[in-house]
C-alpha cells in the first residue's frame, strides 16, 4: 500500500496511552507506544533487536519499555540503555524510534523521514479543549477496508439518504440528493458545504432538540490529507436565518473529528470524536449524541468492509463516477497528486544515490 509518508496520522487517542504499551499497525509498519516516567510519549517499532519478539508484550519501567523475552530495555528514541547480565551495550543495539506529538487529545505519528517532521502540519482541532461550548467524547472502530474508502465516504453525503434512514439520514431522499453544494481546494485537501432548506429535520436532530418544523440543514465537511475530515453540521428552524445571515444559534449544532489511519492494505483505524453545541450542560446530551452518531458509524462499517471485500474479488472493472462525486473525486485526485510527485522524489533520490555509487567505483 503506498501512503504519503511525509504526513502526521492519528495514532491514539491520549488516553489510550497509558503506562501499559500500546501495540498498533499504521501504515504495515508495527509500532508500540508508551509513556515514560515523565508522561512522554514514545512510539518504537514492536520488534526487539535481540530475538525480534513483540516490545508490546513487555513493560514500562522507569528506565524505558523492557522487552517481555529476554529484559533489554529501550528508552524512547529506541535505543538500549540495560542488557540483562552484560555491561557492555553494542552499538547496533537498537531499534526504529519514530517522531510522535500529541495535540488536541490525539496522540499523532510521522512515518516518513524524522528529520522533516513539521508539528505545524498537524490539523488544529481545539473543540476538544474547549469543553465548554463543545463537550465531546471520542472513540476509535477498526475497520476492515482501505482507509481511502473512509476518506471518499465523507466526502459524498448523498450516501445518508440510503445508509443511514433512521438516524442522519431519515427524511425525504431528495434533499440530500438535491442539496445546494459547494466545492473548494484547499492547499491540503478539499472542502464542501451542501445546505438542505426547508426540509425535514434527521431523527437524530428532532430527539436532540425541538423544532417548530422544518428546518434548514447545513453540513461542512474539510479533508485534510492524508487522513483528517473537519465535520461542522446543523440545523435551526426553516427561514430563521442559518442560510441567508449565518444565524446558526439556537438549533441543533454538530461538530465531529474524523482521524482515519492506514493499518494494512485491507484495514484501517477510524478515530472519531462528537461535540455537541447545544444542551452543552446536560452530560446526558454528549452521551446520547455520541451512541447515535456511533451507530451511523457502524452502518457505514457495514457497507465499506463489504466494498471492500468486492473491490478485492473483482479488481479490474473501472468504477462509475457520477455528479455526486465531486468533493471525493477533488480529495482522490488530491492524494494521486501528491503521491506521485512522492514517487518521482523517491526515483530521484535513488538515480542521485545509483551516480554517486558508480563515481565512487
Amino acid at each position: 500500500m503506498e501512503v504519503l509518508k511525509n504526513e502526521w496520522y492519528a495514532a491514539a487517542w491520549s488516553n489510550e496511552v497509558t503506562e501499559k504499551p500500546l501495540a498498533r499497525m499504521i501504515a504495515n509498519e508495527p509500532i508500540v507506544f508508551f509513556r515514560d516516567a515523565e508522561g512522554k510519549v514514545s512510539g518504537l517499532m514492536d520488534h526487539c533487536c535481540h530475538r525480534g519478539a513483540p516490545l508490546s508484550l513487555g513493560k514500562v519501567i522507569p528506565e524505558g519499555l523492557q522487552c517481555g523475552y529476554h529484559g533489554l530495555v529501550f528508552n524512547g528514541a529506541g535505543k538500549c540503555v540495560k542488557i540483562p547480565g552484560q555491561e557492555q551495550i553494542p552499538a547496533r543495539a537498537c531499534v526504529k524510534s519514530y517522531v510522535v506529538h500529541e495535540k488536541d487529545q490525539l496522540v499523532w505519528i510521522w512515518v516518513g523521514d524524522p528529520e522533516v517532521a513539521d508539528t505545524s502540519l498537524i490539523p488544529d482541532y481545539g473543540f476538544h479543549d474547549d469543553s465548554t461550548n463543545w463537550p465531546h467524547k471520542h472513540g476509535v472502530l477498526h475497520l476492515k477496508c482501505n482507509y481511502m474508502l473512509v476518506i471518499d465516504n465523507l466526502m459524498d453525503l448523498t450516501h445518508l439518504a440510503y445508509v443511514h434512514t433512521k438516524t442522519i439520514g431519515s427524511g425525504a431522499a431528495a434533499a440530500h440528493v438535491e442539496a445546494i453544494m459547494k466545492t473548494e481546494h484547499t492547499p491540503r485537501g478539499v472542502k464542501f458545504s451542501r445546505w438542505m432548506l426547508d426540509h425535514e429535520p434527521p431523527l437524530t436532530y428532532s430527539k436532540a432538540v425541538k423544532f417548530n418544523g422544518n428546518v434548514d440543514r447545513w453540513q461542512e465537511f474539510e479533508f485534510v490529507a492524508p487522513g483528517s475530515v473537519i465535520q461542522f453540521t446543523g440545523a435551526t428552524d426553516a427561514g430563521t436565518g442559518a442560510y441567508d445571515r449565518g444565524a446558526r444559534d439556537g438549533g441543533f449544532a454538530l461538530r465531529v473529528f474524523h482521524g482515519v489511519t492506514p493499518e494494512t492494505d485491507g484495514s484501517c483505524f477510524y478515530f472519531y470524536s462528537t461535540a455537541n453545541g447545544y444542551r452543552r450542560d446536560e452530560p446526558i446530551a454528549t452521551e446520547e449524541l455520541f451512541d447515535e452518531v456511533t451507530r451511523t458509524f457502524l452502518e457505514d462499517k457495514l457497507i465499506l468492509e463489504e466494498q471492500q471485500a468486492r473491490l478485492a474479488w473483482v479488481p479490474s472493472p473501472p468504477l462509475l463516477d457520477i455528479v455526486s462525486d465531486r468533493a471525493r473525486v477533488a480529495a482522490r485526485r488530491y492524494m494521486e497528486t501528491r503521491l506521485k510527485q512522492q514517487a518521482e522524489s523517491k526515483s530521484q533520490t535513488s538515480r542521485c544515490e545509483a551516480g554517486v555509487a558508480r563515481a565512487e567505483h
